[in-house]
């Protein structure tokens, strides 16, 4: 009975993926230079949507009226012109941290 006891125990913990582990926690070893660089092209990412949001919604506001036309027509070009900045910024990003990690940059689940 104390096999089966200790088969039981044995089983509990393969099947638990926390057990033995407590305490222990996960450490992403990643230089502070990536860090910085990632976090720049996220904040620049981001400013970046802001500004291809107010260009396309006030651009689309200002078709109401007609001495606004060409404001929205204008803001339309410059917002179409930020979309094309978003692949820019990407492989810029992709290009830097390849030279950091000395090879295909580890790519995080979010991409800005």
């Amino acid at each position: 009975m104390s096999q089966e006891s200790s088969q039981d125990t044995d089983d509990t913990q393969d099947q638990d993926p926390d057990s033995g582990h407590e305490g222990e926690s996960m450490t992403l070893a990643l230089g502070n230079q990536e860090l910085v660089l990632r976090q720049r092209y996220e904040l620049l990412s981001v400013v970046n949507d802001i500004g291809i949001f107010l260009a396309f919604t006030i651009g689309s506001v200002a078709f109401f009226w007609t001495e606004l036309f060409n404001v929205g027509v204008t803001l339309f070009v410059i917002g179409s012109v930020m979309l094309g900045f978003r692949p820019i910024m990407r492989l810029s990003r992709r290009i830097q941290l390849r030279g950091l990690t000395q090879g295909t940059p580890n790519e995080v689940a979010r991409d800005f």
